[in-house]
């Protein structure tokens, strides 16, 4: 089943844009996934497995290191095609 996730990142720091564009890149290095951003969101389409599996390993990733960090998700099943 393919679902949408709208992910954004707030870094709880100064420098916040670092992180945010660090885990966008290790986003799309995923290439089973549909990636799209703009100012307020990313979008990652995919089929439900390969974007939970990608989200589980950058959230970890992004949590470790940047201690204080909030990922807001919401995730669509059977989206459009965009």
């Amino acid at each position: 089943m393919r679902v949408a996730a709208d992910i954004s990142l707030y870094p709880l720091t100064e420098e916040f844009i670092p992180p945010i564009k660090d885990v966008i890149a290790r986003l799309k290095s995923h290439t089973s996934l549909e990636i799209e951003t703009n100012a307020m969101s990313t979008q990652v389409r995919g089929e439900f497995e390969d974007v939970m599996s990608a989200l589980h390993k950058e959230i970890g990733l992004t949590f470790a290191s940047n201690p204080k960090a909030v990922f807001a998700i919401k995730i669509l099943n059977n989206p459009l095609e965009g």
